[in-house]
């Protein structure tokens, strides 16, 4: 019971944060500019490291541990390995603090790192409807207050499927593999939509369920009295269905460092909120990070190995190798791409 409170507590300050973002501050349909972008993304950064910090200190709320029989039980359901011999409740209290934070904390820059890739996509997506940049936010936040229900039930159904089938997280590892296969291969390729041919602008004009005029932000317009979908809820269509597909990989990726999924839904939740942020902050210089894709896939082939190791050959990685590892593999694609286009750059100003 004080498991439900907790994650009633944290999705009704979630929605609270949610209103007041468009009810308050976006309420006007408007273009959004860097500078808003980037004060935007950086109350979104502090909001989930504000939450770490309470993790760290009062991580036991959560699960609303109150004695060494809690914390054992707690330990053991979600396998966290830790070992209490001889440890005080207190000292055993700081420890699975600690291991909870770092959790929280791996699992963020996962979701974060891997959202990165969805920004791609979304880019193309705006560009090849060339939707009007005003509605651009509107589009993204009810996209991600879809994405956030979805991540609830995915998040919620493969912990469930985690602790009946053990043999499921290697088979999440070879997917991970597999993807991080296919993320290298075509990571330097620019695949354009069929705006005409796309399979939900099929489904909806073959019915005649949609028209093909925009009626300003609406996602829906009454003609000749029938309720029509705009090309906007088209577009918020294809949007909520790119996440649903990049999901199937974040979500199994967070899982690699921690198989609580209330720590799995929290990080996933302050990750996907700065997305929208992070998309108007980064749009316009994405084709400097030529190098994020390969790191990506570096990243989801640790990931996919660490999975698979740990349940066939019994190897332990721990929580903080693995936050090294994903903050060396990141910052190592960004800073590497940002170097080499400012190198390119001095180049062509000295030719």
């Amino acid at each position: 019971m004080i498991e439900q409170t907790s994650l009633i507590v944290f999705v009704i300050f979630i929605v609270f944060m949610l209103v007041l973002d468009l009810g308050v501050f976006h309420k006007k349909d408007s273009e959004i500019k860097f500078k808003e972008a980037l004060y935007w993304t950086l109350i979104w950064i502090g909001l989930a490291l504000i939450f770490y910090v309470l993790i760290y200190f009062k991580g036991e709320l959560i699960h609303g541990i109150s004695n060494m029989a809690d914390l054992q039980r707690i330990n053991q359901l979600h396998h966290h390995k830790l070992n209490f011999d001889g440890m005080s409740f207190q000292q055993a209290l700081d420890l699975y603090r600690h291991t909870l934070s770092l959790e929280y904390l791996s699992g963020y820059l996962i979701e974060k790192a891997l959202s990165m890739d969805n920004i791609f996509v979304f880019i193309m997506i705006f560009a090849s409807f060339r939707v009007n940049r005003s509605y651009l936010h509107r589009i993204l936040f009810y996209g991600i207050l879809g994405a956030l229900v979805f991540r609830f039930i995915f998040i919620f159904t493969a912990s469930a499927l985690i602790d009946r089938f053990g043999w499921i997280l290697p088979v999440f590892g070879a997917i991970l593999l597999f993807t991080a296969v296919k993320m290298f291969l075509e990571r330097n390729e620019k695949k354009a939509i069929d705006t005409e041919k796309h399979k939900i602008v099929r489904f909806f004009a073959k019915r005649g369920w949609s028209t093909s005029h925009t009626h300003g932000h609406d996602f829906f317009i009454k003609e000749n009295g029938r309720w029509l979908v705009t090309p906007i809820f088209i577009v918020l269509m294809i949007v909520e269905l790119s996440d649903i597909v990049f999901a199937l990989d974040s979500i199994p990726a967070i899982f690699a460092v921690t198989n609580d999924p209330y720590i799995v839904f929290m990080s996933n939740v302050f990750a996907i909120l700065g997305l929208r942020s992070l998309f108007f902050m980064l749009e316009s210089i994405m084709d400097k990070f030529r190098y994020l894709k390969l790191g990506l896939s570096v990243l989801l082939a640790y990931i996919g190995i660490k999975m698979i190791a740990v349940f066939v050959f019994k190897i332990h990685i721990s929580t903080v190798f693995s936050l090294f590892m994903i903050a060396f593999i990141l910052t190592a694609s960004i800073v590497g791409s940002l170097l080499v286009d400012a190198i390119e750059k001095r180049k062509k100003m000295r030719a």
